[in-house]
């Protein structure tokens, strides 16, 4: 069994964080108001020179994006590093950026969506735990709701509290392991990856949002026969949402796509977790020991 994954220390008033766009890129207007949101929490922000650049539908070249990351993680008086958005970018710099200031000054990484390979990344490489949540380009959304900041504060400044959700559970039982995962298409691409998950013992974590129901169905098929799930502790299934029809219809719907996947398996489903592209995306850690206890027609995650 691997050793426990290092933490790093919990943000305190007047800390300095940094916000960078490893993906695509965002408007400044949003990228201004994360920075003021940020400074509302007590916390100094420094802005990668690149983030607001765009190429294509990049924010600034794989170099100029690869060298804010770099930057951030190099200084040692950056606490947090902030990701601005998803998209898509971050898997084409992630082998070239040099982790190692990470075992003397460790800090904590934030996103979610395409920032998984970050994520993951850091967990299998690395061994540094991170958090999955919500970004700068939402934290003026309206729609999203008031835990999904707060729970994000309160992972960061070392205050977490249990995650409690109702929602279809398969095999409902009390279960405890190491939390991983992200977005499926993040995830299914990292397979022969060194940032390729171990799910053995694990709690893993999936959300998506836009694909095809019979994409999702690939997905999970492509990490079945790969032996992900193999000895798992746990499936959590976060947002699902937006996901399409083929012209011949599927016929099922997405609890029923996914549980058909893992019928032969043991270990305990959790629909409906509030994290992912949806309202309420509530944060948590990745690589990080947690529990999952039923009380009642209710789960609670915690740490």
């Amino acid at each position: 069994m691997k050793a426990f994954k290092i933490q790093p220390e919990y943000l305190k008033f007047g800390d300095e964080v940094a916000i960078v766009s490893p993906s695509f890129c965002i408007d400044e207007t949003l990228l201004a108001g994360g920075v003021a949101f940020l400074e509302k929490w007590g916390l100094r922000v420094r802005v990668g020179r690149n983030a607001a650049k765009q190429h294509g539908p990049f924010a600034g070249t794989d170099e100029e994006r690869l060298f804010d990351l770099q930057d951030m993680t190099n200084d040692p008086a950056i606490k947090a590093i902030f990701c601005s958005r998803g998209g898509y970018g971050v898997s084409k710099i992630i082998n070239r950026v040099d982790f190692s200031s990470l075992k003397t000054n460790p800090k904590w990484y934030i996103g979610f969506s395409d920032i998984t390979v970050l994520h993951l990344w850091l967990s299998e490489v690395c061994g540094i735990i991170s958090v999955h949540g919500d970004m700068p380009l939402n934290f003026h959304n309206s729609s999203k709701t008031i835990a999904t900041f707060k729970t994000l504060h309160q992972v960061l400044f070392g205050r977490p509290e249990p995650v409690k959700w109702a929602g279809t559970f398969v095999r409902p039982v009390n279960v405890s392991g190491e939390v991983t995962g992200g977005n499926l298409s993040l995830l299914y691409s990292l397979t022969g990856t060194p940032a390729e998950p171990d799910t053995r013992g694990k709690i893993l974590f999936i959300e998506e949002i836009g694909e095809q129901y019979y994409h999702i169905d690939r997905m999970l098929t492509s990490l079945k026969l790969a032996g992900k799930f193999e000895g798992l502790s746990a499936l959590v299934v976060g947002g699902i949402n937006k996901i399409e029809d083929t012209k011949i219809s599927w016929g099922k719907n997405i609890e029923e796509t996914i549980s058909g996947i893992f019928c032969e398996y043991e270990f305990p489903l959790f629909f409906n977790f509030p994290a992912g592209h949806i309202s309420d995306n509530r944060a948590f850690y990745i690589g990080k020991q947690a529990k999952i206890i039923l009380k009642g027609n209710k789960a609670i995650l915690s740490y």
